[in-house]
């Protein structure tokens, strides 16, 4: 996976990657909303991208790439495809909050849906986040999804108020 845009790439995680990877996942945007995806070590992170990098080639499991900035080469997030319970695949992303408020992550999300659903034969990708994270429900809103739910539902375990959208290929 390489994808190019005008400030950012997408492309595959290495190992070498485990410290930014980690430092970036104990910011409090990342603690609130996805507290599963918190890593306390750079051990706890290379078992984890060990895993990650070993889902490339296969649809079957999650899809995760790190988010890189071009000029200053600095890996800023990731971008994901994961399966859902029913089947569906659902989209996700994280920028890690230093970096947040310069539309790095719609840069992200507008260029990876179109390339990741048509490398998965999919034409509908799945977006749900809290009703309270108010810049991912911006972001899936400037990259063309569409609310079909807003209540109480389950996420990270526990019954929250969601936002689930959906964004279908080529609308």
């Amino acid at each position: 996976m390489l994808i190019e845009t005008e400030r950012l790439l997408i492309t595959k995680f290495t190992m070498d990657m485990a410290p930014t990877v980690q430092e970036n996942s104990v910011d409090e945007d990342n603690k609130k909303f996805v507290p599963d995806e918190v890593w306390e070590s750079v051990e706890e992170v290379k078992e984890t991208l060990a895993f990650l990098i070993s889902q490339y080639g296969s649809f079957e499991g999650p899809l995760v790439y790190p988010i890189i900035v071009k000029e200053t080469k600095e890996n800023i997030g990731y971008v994901q495809l994961v399966p859902m319970d029913d089947g569906k695949r659902e989209v996700g992303y994280h920028i890690a909050q230093r970096h947040t408020g310069k539309g790095y992550a719609t840069e992200a999300v507008k260029a990876f849906l179109p390339v990741i659903a048509n490398q998965a034969n999919l034409t509908e990708v799945y977006g749900i986040c809290l009703a309270e994270n108010k810049a991912s429900c911006a972001v899936m809103k400037k990259c063309g999804f569409t609310n079909v739910y807003k209540g109480m539902g389950r996420y990270q375990g526990n019954d929250r108020e969601i936002v689930k959208n959906v964004w279908k290929v080529g609308k």
